[in-house]
């Protein structure tokens, strides 16, 4: 094979890598893509298909995923003192799913309940302590409008980062979609679609004036606004 054909090869296959990563137009039926697609399905597999596993196996199991390279703490002889070893780590009911697995980022103390799908096309961080009720879903490729430029497996692709703060609670089956920034503290109502906004909490207690301010059509529930910082639902209704 000609030495500069493969050069140009590889910078082409870094390249679109890249622009995926960036959040640019990219081809993700590419051999490199659908190996790493593979290669997370495996490893989705194997998280999902453990029962009866000590904690540091599953810990192990999502380094793997998530290809986290920070290497185990040695093994304590008491199992007690060795699952206390991983207190921290993020806590995942299976089964779960996500398409490259290297661009989730889950802080300490993260739970995450059974049925969530991570489609990570970008980055996506969920910051510690928040918590996933089951069948949550982060969206964070999309494609295009145009079908003569989507054009099936053929055409390009693209994404968004999906942020989430620290100390949230998304109840069940709530799906954020691609660019959206989800601020800390916030609870985001059973069945909600976070769209394009992007939801910033201060740190002092909310108030309707932030749901007005994010012309939201529903006090009660909406995902604007975070009961989940002591504030309760009660009383609370459409204008």
């Amino acid at each position: 094979m000609n030495l500069l054909l493969k050069m140009d090869s590889e910078e082409a296959r870094l390249a679109n890598r890249e622009k995926m990563r960036q959040g640019e137009l990219y081809y993700a039926f590419t051999p490199d893509l659908i190996a790493a697609r593979s290669r997370c399905t495996k490893a989705c597999r194997r998280f999902n298909h453990a029962e009866d596993v000590p904690r540091r196996r599953l810990v192990e199991l999502w380094r793997d995923l998530v290809q986290d390279k920070t290497p185990l703490p040695p093994l304590k002889d008491d199992p007690e003192e060795d699952e206390a070893l991983f207190e921290n780590e993020p806590w995942i009911e299976a089964p779960i799913r996500m398409d490259y697995g290297f661009n989730v980022k889950a802080g300490e103390g993260v739970f995450i309940n059974a049925n969530c799908h991570i489609i990570d096309t970008c980055l996506v961080t969920i910051g510690a302590r928040t918590m996933f009720g089951p069948n949550v879903h982060l969206y964070s490729g999309t494609h295009p409008l145009d079908p003569a430029l989507r054009n099936g497996t053929k055409g390009p692709e693209s994404g968004k980062e999906i942020h989430i703060g620290e100390d949230c609670w998304l109840a069940g089956n709530v799906t954020v979609l691609p660019g959206v920034t989800i601020g800390k503290g916030a609870t985001i109502g059973a069945g909600s679609v976070v769209t394009k906004v992007r939801i910033y909490f201060p740190p002092y207690p909310p108030s309707l004036e932030l749901c007005r301010y994010l012309r939201c059509a529903n006090h009660l529930g909406c995902p604007c606004f975070p009961f989940g910082l002591g504030q309760s639902s009660k009383g609370y209704s459409k204008d």
